[in-house]
């Protein structure tokens, strides 16, 4: 949708609520409009306000009764984390937490990630990945420099230099308050998701852009108008797929083999 739809969508979030009750909010048309009405803004040529609303309906629908359901808290994940590690005896980074004291253990989430995208590549014969990338991703074009990312991503398939597939994780199980360092995740996924769209025109090659997020206190307790945020980013192209809590399960062996797909398509 055009920009002029997305500001109606922040504008109305913002100004109207993004929550009430504990849950997410949906607004009518009625609001909508009178909301405009009383800020003296019209709405921007080829942007129907029903087409707000159904959005603003579907958003709230998604987050209510999926998402809110998937997201895992700290105890949830560690358990996860456990019984892919027994099942699968992963030789992939099993990186820690940034917590101190009692509370430093291994980052249930990311591992948890790392063994799925592992257990997929190797049993399809494959070892190259980049789970810890330190240094900018490249993207070329016969051997050129087409564009270089500002930021470093969590994850690169199948390395920084020319990836078919990057990925960030967003996990938060110790945050008490929500604070910026939760707010900028957001901000820096559209940074990223700016630039990869750049590297997708210039290279002329899909290159997707995933998103793992998890900690339900942090997300849904706390953070529902951010998690609103990421849907937003996501219908807006800026991420390929946002996948959230438990969901990894089920998704991350789907996506490794559509990124497998991807670079078989390349290499030919």
């Amino acid at each position: 949708m055009s920009q002029g739809f997305w500001g109606i969508v922040r504008l109305v979030s913002q100004n109207l609520g993004y929550t009430s009750s504990g849950v997410i909010r949906t607004h009518g048309a009625d609001d909508v409009v009178a909301f405009m009405e009383s800020e003296n803004l019209l709405v921007p040529v080829g942007t129907r306000i029903d087409d707000v609303v159904a959005y603003l309906a579907y958003r709230a629908e998604a987050l209510n009764k999926q998402v809110q359901f998937d997201l895992m808290d700290v105890k949830a994940a560690r358990s996860l984390f456990l019984r892919l590690k027994r099942r699968n005896n992963p030789t992939c980074p099993i990186p820690m937490n940034k917590q101190k004291g009692e509370m430093k253990t291994e980052a249930y989430f990311t591992s948890s990630i790392n063994i799925l995208i592992q257990k997929t590549l190797m049993d399809n014969g494959i070892n190259t990945c980049d789970f810890d990338p330190r240094s900018l991703v490249v993207f070329t074009t016969n051997g050129s420099i087409s564009s270089v990312t500002s930021r470093r991503v969590d994850g690169c398939y199948p390395s920084v230099k020319d990836p078919v597939a990057v990925w960030e994780i967003k996990e938060y199980y110790y945050t008490t308050t929500f604070g910026s360092r939760v707010a900028d995740g957001v901000y820096e996924t559209m940074l990223d998701g700016f630039e990869l769209q750049v590297a997708r025109h210039e290279t002329n090659r899909e290159i997707q852009h995933i998103l793992f997020i998890d900690a339900k206190y942090t997300w849904w307790d706390l953070g529902k108008s951010y998690l609103c945020r990421m849907v937003d980013i996501l219908n807006m192209g800026l991420v390929s797929e946002v996948v959230f809590g438990k969901q990894i399960v089920e998704r991350v062996p789907l996506l490794v083999k559509s990124w497998i797909d991807n670079r078989i398509q390349i290499d030919r």
